[in-house]
């Protein structure tokens, strides 16, 4: 627990006051030995000035200081070998810097997984110019995030997965505002309040295209932006629960969804830096579950509050929860980055050494990083592959589509479930359980396609084509149709309410197997585009759903519940036809596309 907190916000506080007396790393501690391999680099030949590095021999910290002032000299560890040759030593993923999501990255992985238990030294790179590219120091060195215990994996994704659910709870909790007066305080109409849940989703997206690039900048890294766009979220919370001003409310939802969107640009990555490539879609899978259960909770916990003290207390729920994932973002959540991770560390063996050729890979990319190759990664790109690429152009679009079509479960369900089964607002809150129940179900479900088929068939004949990873979807696009036109023609008051909860369950079922597995295929079949593709879909689910919002209770006023939800299911077959034509001609649309790895 002591290397969470130390790594976290609190702890660079603590540090920072001790003087780094408390919470030291490694590097800091006056018994720290310099691994062999790296000391047999720094005596092999002369050091040689190198021009920007920030930490010169005469800054080094007085722990590393003889008592005449003089740097101390590092002394190799005791079973050092002089023979740079002979020394026992592999290459990690970090030093080989292959392309993720690859056969090779996956080779590499397995190797590294069995070398973990022998704690073998990594080998550090030494470059034409003279450059030591600082590595992690073992095979199992504690500070790759990859080495972390299961129990502190399982933490850190715990608390990923309550500041994601809070986001995702704090959008449709607006709903039972909606419902619990909003529109009478104001004097508003129906369509208009709901541009305060519509702004919200649409502020996802959006918010995505700064946060997303800059958490893969090293110096940056992910932690500092999860905790200080959340403090200001949970700022922003406290006027949008007082505000007289439906004009106010609508600008502070917007920039409350626009400053919690970092847990869902980001959430992915975490979840990959520490879990190894044939593994990482568990991880994911539970950091998407958190994501549901924010929508499937917050009209429930939203709906029963707002009936009993009105609109804003719905709001002021909002409030109350994001303090307590505040204090977690600053108190528990480490550094996951590796770049970041390697690059302070190569800072501290600078300070430590005095030898200016000691660097990080990450440091030495991040000096030809532009403002101008941001923005391109960021906007242009993920629009140009979209537009050349009809395999990208169709799962945003399918994507959009039915990201679109669950939120318009917020205004369908108080047209469905007050007039036709004389449910409360309460009680319509607690319908969105059916969702939970749903995703659930699909979850457990998916877990066990990857144990007894999944994983094992990678281990044994590694990955194969991409298409391959897009059956759960092919079944995911038949239960989507499958649930719209069984909740369109089962909700009647003459049929028991269950029934159209157990199609809104098909629904969520289909939706969560079609994400999971498109989202496994974007960054395998696009590895060198995958951060700027996450982004593109990203905006396009965002806004898409935040327009669904909008024009989803004039669509189902004008047309029906029946007619109106009958449309979107049959709008949603052809998402069937879309998905099995990728599967069938996906290797050939890639290997005519310049973006896609065969």
């Amino acid at each position: 627990m002591l290397d969470i907190i130390r790594d976290s916000s609190l702890g660079k506080v603590i540090r920072f006051v001790s003087q780094k007396r408390l919470l030291a790393y490694p590097e800091e501690r006056p018994d720290f030995q310099l691994p062999s391999q790296y000391t047999v680099f720094l005596h092999s030949d002369e050091k040689s000035e190198l021009q920007g590095v920030d930490t010169p021999l005469s800054e080094l910290d007085d722990s590393h200081r003889n008592e005449d002032g003089a740097a101390r000299k590092l002394e190799p560890a005791e079973d050092a070998d002089p023979d740079l040759e002979q020394l026992a030593s592999v290459r990690s993923m970090a030093s080989m810097r292959t392309i993720p999501f690859s056969n090779e990255r996956l080779h590499v992985e397995q190797v590294l997984g069995t070398e973990k238990t022998k704690s073998l030294p990594v080998m550090p790179h030494r470059t034409r110019d003279g450059v030591i590219l600082v590595d992690w120091y073992s095979t199992d060195d504690p500070e790759n995030p990859q080495n972390w215990s299961s129990t502190k994996k399982t933490f850190i994704v715990s608390v990923l997965a309550f500041y994601t659910f809070t986001v995702y709870c704090a959008g449709p909790i607006y709903a039972a505002s909606v419902g619990g007066g909003l529109v009478e305080h104001f004097g508003i109409s129906p369509v208009a309040a709901s541009l305060g849940l519509g702004l919200y989703v649409l502020a996802y997206g959006i918010g995505d295209l700064l946060f997303s690039p800059l958490t893969e900048i090293p110096v940056i890294g992910r932690n500092p932006v999860y905790y200080l766009t959340f403090i200001v979220f949970w700022a922003l919370s406290f006027p949008t629960a007082v505000v007289n001003s439906f004009g106010g409310l609508l600008a502070l939802r917007f920039w409350m969804g626009f400053f919690g969107s970092p847990a869902l640009a980001n959430g992915g990555a975490t979840i990959g830096d520490m879990f190894s490539l044939i593994y990482f879609p568990y991880g994911l899978s539970w950091w998407v579950l958190s994501a549901w259960f924010g929508p499937a909770l917050g009209p429930l916990m939203g709906g029963f509050a707002a009936m009993a003290k009105g609109w804003r207390w719905p709001l002021w729920e909002v409030v109350w929860m994001s303090f307590p994932v505040v204090l977690a973002l600053l108190c528990f959540m480490p550094e996951t980055s590796a770049p970041t991770i390697l690059l302070k560390r190569a800072r501290r063996l600078r300070k430590l050494t005095g030898d200016a050729r000691v660097q990080s890979q990450s440091e030495i990319d991040q000096r030809n990083l532009t403002a101008s190759h941001i923005l391109v990664s960021a906007l242009i790109k993920p629009m140009e592959i979209m537009f050349k690429d009809p395999a990208i152009f169709f799962v945003n679009l399918y994507t959009g589509y039915f990201y679109g079509v669950f939120y318009t479960f917020f205004e369908v369900f108080p047209l469905v479930f007050p007039p036709f089964y004389g449910f409360n607002l309460g009680e319509t809150g607690l319908a969105f359980l059916a969702c939970l129940i749903g995703v659930t179900i699909a979850l457990l479900g998916y877990f066990a396609y990857l144990h007894w088929y999944m994983v094992p068939d990678n281990l044994r004949n590694g990955f194969r084509e991409q298409e391959h990873r897009l059956v759960p979807a092919i079944l995911g696009s038949f239960l989507l149709p499958i649930g719209l036109f069984m909740f369109a023609w089962t909700s009647d008051s003459n049929i028991h309410w269950v029934v159209p909860l157990i199609a809104v369950g098909i629904f969520t079922m289909g939706h969560f197997l079609t994400m999971m597995a498109i989202f496994i295929y974007i960054p395998f079949s696009y590895p060198r585009y995958a951060a700027s593709l996450f982004a593109g879909n990203s905006i396009w689910r965002s806004g898409i759903a935040g327009g669904s919002v909008v024009f989803a209770r004039p669509l189902f006023v004008n047309l029906g519940v029946h007619r109106g939800v009958t449309l979107l299911g049959g709008l949603s077959v052809f998402g069937i036809i879309g998905t099995i034509a990728i599967y069938v001609f996906g290797k050939k649309l890639r290997a005519r596309s310049k973006f896609a790895q065969s």
